[in-house]
């Protein structure tokens, strides 16, 4: 995939770092407005070969869209990670000489959260939100987690030495190198509790009921904003993939049915295109290398559908 950066086409060696890449054959996911794909954990947008969103910017690209991907914290709060986005659209809308006023945010797991907390405090900026596999209600692994290294004790010292040393790496690998990784403000948000204060502060999209449906569309602030979610089921879907490995492991915190990471009715925000994919918690992000279930709809075919939805939406 041919890269384009936007630090020298769009904010002239400011470093708000996204990446953009075009060479479209045809308009079939030429949205009114650009999509914004927001990675969650271990976010980048790429780190030498291996780019976050596999394949998935070209697919939609081929199609006529125009596709932002923004260097985000690999590990830190959605609200940090959601101003530093903010600032990076700005750059965009206000480089952009008017062209471009809105966004299409689309966010994977902890980048749902993120979007959420954008669409909630800058609603001029976000045309539709749609959340991909995201833990809105939070995941027990989260909990987990906390539970085996809690905060301050010894093996929780060393978790968090270790996790945010990661974390920086990550971030110093996919150059965001301003970022410190902080692995307890990410987990704070996804244990049960953190993940209901979150949806008490910011409760558009999320469904009153345990497993429904949110509205399809929320005014926020005189702006209307489309929503979506889609998720899936099968933490074990290619022999190949190396995550399945690790999901086939994690499936077991769960009491409902899950990608891995992710329960199905937990990931439920506005309208749910679908919530039983055949796709475990990085599939939808083509990953590992596109080594993703022969029996399901292919990952860049539903980000290319979904952004022929919003065209017909104008959106």
């Amino acid at each position: 995939m041919k890269k384009l950066f936007a630090v020298s086409l769009l904010t002239l060696g400011l470093g708000l770092g996204f990446s953009q890449a075009s060479q479209a054959a045809t308009t079939e996911a030429q949205t009114k407005n650009p999509i914004v794909l927001v990675p969650g954990i271990f976010a980048f947008d790429s780190i030498a070969a291996i780019d976050y969103w596999y394949k998935i910017p070209a697919a939609l690209q081929s199609q006529g869209a125009t596709v932002y991907v923004p260097k985000i914290n690999a590990f830190d709060s959605s609200v940090k990670r959601g101003e530093a986005l903010i600032a990076q659209l700005d750059n965009i809308r206000a480089t952009s000489a008017g062209k471009i006023t809105k966004f299409n945010l689309m966010g994977h797991s902890q980048g749902g959260i993120t979007v959420r907390y954008v669409m909630n405090t800058r609603p001029d900026l976000v045309a539709s939100v749609t959340t991909m596999n995201t833990p809105h209600k939070g995941s027990p692994l989260a909990d987990l987690a906390t539970g085996v290294a809690p905060p301050g004790s010894l093996q929780g010292v060393a978790f968090d030495v270790f996790a945010n040393a990661v974390g920086n790496l990550v971030n110093l690998m996919s150059n965001n190198k301003k970022s410190q990784a902080d692995i307890r403000a990410m987990l704070a948000e996804f244990t049960v509790p953190g993940a209901a204060a979150n949806n008490k502060t910011y409760p558009i999209g999320i469904p009153t009921t345990a497993c429904g449906a949110g509205p399809a569309t929320a005014s926020i602030g005189g702006n209307s904003v489309r929503l979506y979610s889609w998720s899936g089921t099968a933490p074990l879907t290619h022999v190949l993939d190396a995550s399945d490995v690790l999901f086939g492991i994690t499936r077991f915190a769960f009491s409902e049915a899950n990608d891995g990471v992710t329960g199905k009715c937990s990931s439920h925000f506005g309208t749910v295109l679908k919530d039983n994919y055949f796709m475990n918690h990085l599939d939808v992000t083509n990953q590992i290398f596109g080594l993703v279930s022969l029996f399901e709809t292919n990952p860049k075919t539903l980000f290319q559908s979904h952004a022929s939805r919003l065209k017909g939406l104008s959106l």
